[in-house]
């Protein structure tokens, strides 16, 4: 069995795939990609969210530092961000100051 890794990196003799499969063949590679590199992501928040717990800071928000709801926690237990901060950075008003390592 390969790893995504390996599977996003074997090459396939194109010529011979039709342009459908051509297109199939893409889209699996780039679902591959993805999956990996959404999987870092959540790993290293995950990450974080530990350092956070053991620094006596877990479960406040690392953008305006008020504590995250409850339930926010229940649902995204690696979240940095209180609510309304996460809406901001999704709107792009504050800068996303954690980053996949």
């Amino acid at each position: 069995m390969l790893t995504a890794v390996e599977q996003g990196r074997q090459t396939v003799a194109e010529e011979t795939l039709d342009v459908a499969d051509q297109a199939v063949f893409s889209y699996q590679k780039e679902m591959i990609f993805s999956q990996g590199t959404e999987g870092h992501s959540q790993l290293s928040l995950v990450r974080l969210a530990l350092e956070r717990l053991q620094e006596g800071a877990f479960g406040e928000c690392l953008h305006c530092g008020r504590p995250i709801g409850e339930k926010r926690l229940e649902a995204l237990p690696w979240t940095p961000y209180c609510i309304d901060c996460q809406e901001k950075v999704e709107n792009g008003e504050i800068e996303n100051v954690v980053r996949a390592a």
